[in-house]
């Protein structure tokens, strides 16, 4: 699944000013209008109109009143199919705490005005592995924060790297 191959993946920002970059050891599957822990469960929306759009684009959200959300859209324009970046280890640029998906986007400066954004751009970006990087040790488990979805609440599509410490912590599955 492309949730699964991101882990150990790089996510790249370049806001003009700095630089900022981190490892991805943290991810969860989200499927479209049937999963009803997607957004896109209710519908085509303008907050889920990325996600109805090409692959490759960043869907971003708003949760809270504080925390933003990136998500990359996996599927064929129509597919509203998304993968949640939960966590990244630090590689460059990147100070603050990223184990979790608000604090991922806060230490990476990502912010919704960057919704929709071609994550094969100049601005935000994704990077294969390195050559001869180590494979990651992916472990698996239900998505986190989820539970209104009933049994799609269930599905083991969270994917992270058992041996990061940037993991996050979800209270109920061993992250490690």
């Amino acid at each position: 699944t492309v949730a699964r191959d991101l882990i150990g993946a790089r996510l790249v920002h370049d806001d003009g000013r700095t630089v900022r970059a981190g490892r991805i050891v943290e991810t969860e599957a989200y499927l479209g209008p049937r999963d009803l822990a997607a957004h896109s469960s209710r519908g085509r929306t303008a907050r889920t109109e990325v996600m109805f759009g090409p692959p490759g684009h960043a869907y971003i959200y708003f949760i809270y009143g504080f925390w933003n959300c990136l998500n990359v859209v996996t599927a064929a324009p129509g597919v509203p199919h998304a993968v949640l970046l939960r966590a990244i280890e630090p590689l460059e640029g990147v100070t603050d705490r990223t184990s979790g998906p608000g604090l991922l986007c806060r230490a990476m400066h990502i912010d919704r005005r960057l919704n929709g954004i071609d994550l094969a751009g100049d601005v935000l970006w994704l990077e294969p592995a390195p050559a001869g990087a180590p494979p990651a040790r992916v472990g698996r488990s239900p998505r986190i924060g989820v539970g209104y979805a009933g049994e799609w609440a269930r599905r083991p599509w969270r994917f992270f790297d058992r041996a990061s410490a940037c993991v996050s912590r979800d209270g109920g599955h061993d992250s490690r």
